[in-house]
């Protein structure tokens, strides 16, 4: 999920809304790696969702529905958002999910 958090940033780094919607290629990686994100929350197993309570992950796993089947109908303005702040915060909160998980050495 990082990983693709990670390549939605660098996409679409120093874009505007418009000018990321005037260029295809860029929407259409942006847009398959918001799907991943979702796919990957997918197999994310319960118990590490539940150590990870602030991460939204129903509203991740929709985000990804709502790319892969409604495609044509997406809200650019949503889009943005997801880009601009949701992406950004899941970012952050997989890094301290990531640090927690590695913990200090015992």
């Amino acid at each position: 999920m990082l990983e693709f958090c990670e390549r939605v940033l660098s996409y679409t780094q120093g874009l505007s809304l418009d000018a990321l919607l005037t260029d295809q290629m860029r929407y259409d990686a942006t847009l398959r790696n918001l799907e991943l994100i979702g796919e990957a929350a997918t197999h994310v197993p319960d118990g590490l969702r539940q150590l990870a309570a602030q991460i939204e992950w129903r509203q991740i796993i929709g985000t990804r529905n709502r790319v892969a089947h409604a495609y044509l109908s997406l809200d650019a303005g949503t889009l943005w958002l997801t880009v601009t702040q949701s992406v950004p915060t899941l970012r952050s909160q997989l890094l301290e999910l990531l640090a927690q998980l590695d913990g200090p050495a015992r």
